[in-house]
């Protein structure tokens, strides 16, 4: 089974390529700017709802943001 967790780093050079700061990203995933510092620093994990929104504010598909983990 694969567990697919969010890739922080890339997460990060997606928003700031799309020039938004870390308060805006929150302000479109309705979510609280701290939630995605933590997980740009991968300090925590996300839920999958959450990765798709990411996703969906950053224009790109969630693939693109995301690692799979045996």
């Amino acid at each position: 089974m694969l567990h697919v967790t969010p890739n922080g780093a890339t997460i990060r050079a997606f928003r700031e390529a799309r020039g938004h700061s870390v308060r805006r990203l929150a302000c479109l995933t309705d979510r609280h700017p701290s939630t995605i510092t933590r997980i740009e620093e991968e300090c925590r994990g996300t839920t999958p709802e959450t990765l798709k929104r990411i996703a969906a504010a950053l224009e790109i598909p969630i693939e693109a943001i995301t690692r799979e983990r045996p």
